[in-house]
């Protein structure tokens, strides 16, 4: 994914939830198309966003043992209304369930008080290795690149945090 959608990991229960933010603002490179006279984060954005934060319990579940986790499935998904430059929206994700193949996730999205997005959502992963010599040095690529992005969204200090609780 080109964008990241999430700006902040605010709470974190490993194996349970995971609450995330993201802050809206003018310059978002996609609101130049969507749409110029009047801005708001596309839809499927807002939903990438919720899945982005369900990849971070995916991922902590497995020790980051998995360079590629995508969507399989949005089931019951609603959107409420616009987001528009200046808000900042919540995720709650919480883990219902993972085995070996899939995770299954609730999932919501609020600004304020007031729920902007829904869906159950199902996660899978994999690894480019599980291909051929090549994809392993994709994977290390990747996930040297998602552990930056962990930092730097505050992973390290969210489970620090959640530890202490």
């Amino acid at each position: 994914m080109k964008y990241i959608l999430i700006d902040k990991i605010q709470e974190l229960e490993p194996g349970k939830r995971i609450v995330t933010t993201k802050n809206l603002t003018l310059a978002e490179e996609y609101l130049q198309d969507h749409f110029p006279s009047f801005p708001v984060i596309p839809g499927v954005l807002m939903l990438e966003g919720m899945i982005q934060s369900a990849a971070w319990l995916v991922r902590l579940e497995q020790n980051f043992a998995n360079s590629i986790v995508v969507l399989k499935a949005a089931k019951n998904l609603k959107y409420s209304y616009f987001l528009r430059p200046g808000c900042t929206i919540r995720y709650e994700v919480q883990l219902m369930k993972i085995d070996d193949e899939v995770a299954k996730f609730k999932a919501s999205g609020y600004v304020g008080d007031r729920v902007a997005v829904s869906a159950r959502l199902e996660l899978m992963w994999k690894n480019l290795g599980d291909k051929g010599q090549w994809g392993k040095n994709a994977d290390e690529g990747i996930l040297q690149q998602v552990r930056k992005t962990w930092d730097l969204v505050g992973g390290p200090q969210a489970l620090e945090a959640s530890s202490e609780a």
